[in-house]
């Protein structure tokens, strides 16, 4: 009986001993040097890769975000304007519509969109492209297509009194090329563009 409740005390304690250590090694030294080295090796991306203007913390540049005249939900025509996105710079809205492609609803909004941004532009509704009109599959996507950025770039550089070259150089210079040189399409990052944008209109 002695042996039997020795032998139980022990186990026990090496079963504490061993949750101690894993405990220390994996809750507390591990995530520390992981923490240490992502703050080391990859800083910006590490704390969220923000971006700065003014001296201050403007967003992010992996979370979309709406650039709309203050006080109001309408667009500025001093910026360049993102995907439709489930949320404004908020990264808990991710996740699509689940709408269907020939869901009638979809098809609604998405013809409404087309008309909004065409005028807005001021262009042909036939020149919009998909992304202008449709959300992402993360929904909360900080980029659009080439082809979405120039379509803006005209009235960009009106709403500022910038040159439309001016703008267009600034699209291709904010250009991103396919992920790992074969995933996806060139891309433009909305938020990085429009801190140019402003910084280009400032001088």
């Amino acid at each position: 009986m002695n042996t039997s409740l020795h032998s139980t005390g022990r186990l026990l304690w090496a079963a504490l001993r061993a949750l101690l250590v894993l405990t220390v090694v994996t809750g507390v030294v591990y995530p520390l040097l992981i923490t240490a080295f992502a703050q080391a090796a990859f800083h910006d991306k590490a704390n969220g890769s923000k971006i700065k203007a003014g001296g201050r913390v403007v967003g992010s540049e992996l979370i979309g975000q709406s650039f709309h005249l203050k006080g109001t939900d309408r667009p500025d025509p001093r910026f360049f304007q993102p995907r439709p996105s489930n949320g404004d710079y908020d990264p808990l809205a991710t996740g699509s519509s689940q709408l269907g492609a020939s869901s009638p609803k979809l098809v609604k909004k998405v013809e409404a969109a087309k008309k909004e941004v065409a005028a807005f532009n001021d262009v042909p509704e036939s020149r919009v492209p998909k992304d202008a009109v449709t959300g992402s599959a993360s929904g909360i996507d900080p980029h659009i297509s080439r082809a979405y950025a120039h379509l803006q770039a005209a009235r960009v550089a009106r709403a500022n009194g910038l040159g439309e070259g001016q703008v267009r150089k600034l699209v291709a210079r904010h250009t991103g090329g396919r992920t790992a040189g074969y995933m996806g399409e060139p891309h433009v990052n909305v938020l990085t563009l429009n801190v140019a944008v402003r910084e280009l209109a400032a001088k």
